[in-house]
């Protein structure tokens, strides 16, 4: 790939935007124990299979989004 296309194709990817001049003045070095703050819990959970399928066919990442959709959830009980 060319440089430009290299960009394109990250300009299209709302998840892998280039990082620009601005973000550098801005950016800060943080250490691996800062990420951890929140950590997760590896856990089983039963869902129903078409559930799971729901999230598998529209999520690359659905564990992650089923994670997003009980915050959510939370959020909009509180």
């Amino acid at each position: 790939m060319t440089e430009e296309e290299i960009v394109a194709a990250a300009v299209a990817d709302p998840d892998c935007l280039p990082l620009d001049d601005a973000f550098f003045a801005t950016a800060r070095a943080i250490s691996p124990k800062m990420l951890l703050k929140e950590t997760k819990r590896q856990i089983t959970l039963r869902l129903d299979a078409d559930v799971l399928e729901w999230f598998k066919h529209r999520h690359p990442k659905y564990q992650t989004a089923i994670n997003s959709a009980l915050r959510q959830y939370i959020h909009t009980r509180r």
